[in-house]
């Protein structure tokens, strides 16, 4: 079975279809670009996953190194926006006199940073949570509880 419609199992454009295949796999994703405006390209900081359960929409932010009371975190119109800044673990490089340090290699990131995630039509922006701990900042939105499954006796 072919991947698309557009496949083509042999000659030239055989060829370019697997060239296509083997970018997509390098670049991430079907065309190499986000699937939504609000993706992030791979290695983005802070990784973000999340998740819900019935009670509530959960985001998991794995952002070490930062100080906590540095992070905004804000719900307006539906939308989860994370930001903040992590400092440099590099000492300063390029001041004068200080000629013992050299980076060759830095990929650790670091400076501001912006996340938005869309959230459910059925999140209560009024009891929202946020915790930080070991590196990871959770953010527990609860479901508005007419949006909860309820369970129905039978008489």
């Amino acid at each position: 079975m072919y991947e698309t419609l557009w496949s083509f199992p042999g000659g030239v454009l055989g060829e370019f279809e697997r060239l296509r295949r083997e970018l997509d796999d390098v670049f991430g994703g079907s065309s190499g670009a986000p699937s939504s405006i609000r993706s992030a390209a791979p290695g983005a900081f802070p990784a973000i996953n999340v998740g819900q359960t019935p009670n509530s929409v959960e985001v998991y932010v794995f952002a070490p190194g930062i100080d906590p009371a540095k992070v905004d975190v804000v719900i307006d119109r539906g939308v989860l926006t994370i930001s903040g800044e992590r400092a440099s673990a590099l000492p300063n490089v390029g001041v004068k006199g200080d000629a013992k340090t050299s980076v060759y290699n830095h990929e650790r990131a670091s400076g501001a940073f912006k996340r938005a995630i869309s959230l459910p039509d059925d999140v209560d922006a009024s009891h929202v949570q946020a915790t930080y701990r070991d590196g990871v900042l959770n953010v527990s939105i609860a479901r508005r509880e007419e949006a909860q499954p309820k369970r129905i006796t039978v008489q």
